[in-house]
């Protein structure tokens, strides 16, 4: 054997064992890499169901406010609409009183016997 081939052979070995070197530290560090991505990847879903948690209650909160806010105006247009049927209710009463009191405008009682039929007239006339 050649002093060449004695130094190609040395060469070879070292070779192989400088890229299995390499290459356990490149499985170990790739390893390492996936390891920690499961890691983080397993805390991102615990953080991801706990927020889709939140956000179902509050989503359900949201809603039922929705709901209260519908029914309030509902309540609140069937009130305005009491509350112009009021408002008519009393403008035809106020006119009735007024015609019964214009129909009364000159009568004059001094006792109660008198005033009676003034009376009368003026409660049927409202009424």
């Amino acid at each position: 054997m050649s002093a060449l081939s004695v130094v190609a052979g040395g060469a070879w070995r070292v070779a192989a064992i400088v890229l299995a070197a390499l290459l356990l530290v490149v499985g170990t560090g790739a390893g390492t890499g996936w390891w920690l991505a499961t890691g983080a990847r397993d805390l991102a879903r615990a953080d991801l169901k706990e927020r889709q948690g939140v956000n179902t209650e509050l989503r359900a909160s949201i809603a039922e406010q929705n709901r209260a806010v519908d029914g309030m105006a509902r309540e609140t247009a069937a009130a305005q609409r009491r509350g112009e049927e009021a408002r008519a209710l009393a403008a035809r009463r106020g006119r009735k009183l007024d015609a019964a009191q214009q129909q009364l405008a000159g009568v004059r009682a001094t006792t109660c016997d008198e005033a009676m039929p003034a009376v009368r007239a003026m409660l049927e006339a409202v009424r």
